[in-house]
């Protein structure tokens, strides 16, 4: 599944984001140049998601191989809470950009400050839960190493 949705975003990025700023770019040609801010932009968004997946693929296979509470766990929480971090900044900087950019032309944006103040606090909540179980992994390790030292 992680797969799948890493290959969906890669084909996004591939296929979808160009076609999308070159379409803006032939109906406004007087804000053009904007094009390549856009992309390299949600490419760096969708660069911080890909590592977000790629962490979580990392933690599937410490769970499956019995090393739930290893470093490699804690390490890899504490990548995943990063880049939440970086995915909900770069949100919230495009929606305070999009703002600056539509304000006194009349355009009607609300849809699109919506979805991405959805996306912020979706990413805000996986962040959240990334911090509370790299704690807790953390303890969780803590103990097992005081355990160990006892016996």
């Amino acid at each position: 599944m992680i797969s799948l949705i890493a290959i969906a975003t890669l084909a996004i990025c591939i296929f979808v984001l160009p076609e999308i700023a070159a379409k803006d770019a032939a109906a406004h040609p007087e804000l053009a140049y904007q094009q390549y801010p856009f992309l390299a932009y949600a490419y760096i968004l969708c660069t911080a998601f890909l590592i977000a997946l790629y962490q979580v693929f990392r933690i599937l296979i410490c769970l499956d191989a019995n090393k739930a509470f290893s470093e490699l766990s804690v390490r890899a929480l504490r990548y995943i809470k990063y880049c939440a971090i970086t995915v909900s900044a770069l949100i919230v900087a495009g929606i305070i950009t999009l703002m600056v950019l539509a304000s006194g032309k009349g355009e009607d944006i609300t849809g699109i400050v919506m979805t991405g103040l959805i996306f912020t606090f979706v990413s805000t909540v996986g962040g959240t839960f990334a911090a509370v179980l790299q704690r807790h992994v953390q303890k969780a390790m803590e103990i097992k190493s005081e355990n160990d030292l006892t016996v």
